[in-house]
């Protein structure tokens, strides 16, 4: 892209001092993603900062994904001291699996204090994903009352406090941790179609061209349907110009008005008009 899409305000860099500094108070770590991109929308430094805990990786926003491919990202993210749960933290389907995910986690280190005759306490776990992914709606879910600040706004949440979800577990929320560079674009492309990065630092044309670019060769039929288009155009610019003709976004002497046409796509997009879309799959990484 030609201008590199970036997000790192202050308050998350030192969110990330504050989660390593309280890791170990922690049993474990639940790391939310968002479905559509799971890896993209993954932390790279997540890894390097929890270490071995055991992990719960939730695919949030199912709704909105390829349930297909969301499938079979939650089998290539499960192994040895990690498990995946598919859930939509907006409609709370699937989160009555996370207690009984984290007491298994916990299962074997709770069996034998539990041998020594000592009763565990309340599993501590801490939650963790980037802006916008969905942690504080799932947090207000799990607590059964709205104690986190939501907004449709990523980085809403600013600081870390803990909740009690009944005798089960207490959790720690933090705000959402952003990498300070994107080395591959895409990821910053992909973040912005998906709303993890404030729409006032990116270009919706651009963005718009990667989303017809991956749908013209993943998911042509929606773009057909949607748009009653007969064929896709093999070039990107014409498949976008023909969406803006056809939407009516024109400007004087039939030009298209691309910013119209973009912010249009990009609103189905988000609206669910296209249909449930993955950005990424398994396939891409093996």
């Amino acid at each position: 892209m030609s201008k590199p899409i970036q997000w790192y305000p202050g308050h998350m860099a030192k969110a990330k001092r504050e989660v390593r500094e309280k890791l170990k108070l922690i049993d474990v770590v639940i790391e939310l993603v968002d479905a559509r991109i799971p890896l993209s929308s993954r932390n790279p430094m997540i890894d390097e900062i929890v270490g071995d805990k055991p992990r719960l990786l939730l695919l949030n926003k199912i709704d909105m994904a390829d349930q297909t491919e969301t499938k079979r990202w939650k089998k290539f993210f499960e192994g040895p001291g990690k498990m995946a749960l598919e859930v939509d933290c907006q409609s709370g389907q699937g989160l009555n699996k996370i207690a009984p995910a984290c007491r298994e986690l916990m299962k074997e280190k709770h069996d034998k204090l539990k041998a020594k005759g000592v009763n565990p306490r309340a599993i501590r776990v801490l939650i963790l994903g980037i802006p916008n992914v969905g942690k504080s709606t799932l947090i207000n879910r799990l607590a059964k009352k709205n104690i986190a600040v939501t907004g449709d706004k990523p980085g809403v949440t600013k600081k870390q406090q803990w909740i009690k979800v009944g005798d089960e577990l207490d959790l720690l929320d933090t705000p959402g941790i952003l990498w300070p560079k994107f080395e591959d674009q895409d990821v910053g492309s992909r973040l912005a179609a998906t709303g993890a990065i404030k729409e006032t630092l990116f270009d919706f044309q651009e963005v718009v061209v990667f989303i017809l670019k991956y749908m013209k060769d993943r998911y042509p039929e929606r773009l057909k349907e949607r748009y009653k288009l007969e064929e896709i155009p093999d070039d990107v610019i014409e498949l976008f110009d023909e969406i803006g003709r056809k939407r009516g976004c024109l400007v004087g002497g039939g030009y298209i008005d691309y910013d119209k046409a973009a912010e249009l796509i990009l609103r189905d997009l988000r609206s669910l008009k296209l249909g449930g879309i993955s950005f990424e799959t398994v396939q891409d990484v093996n």
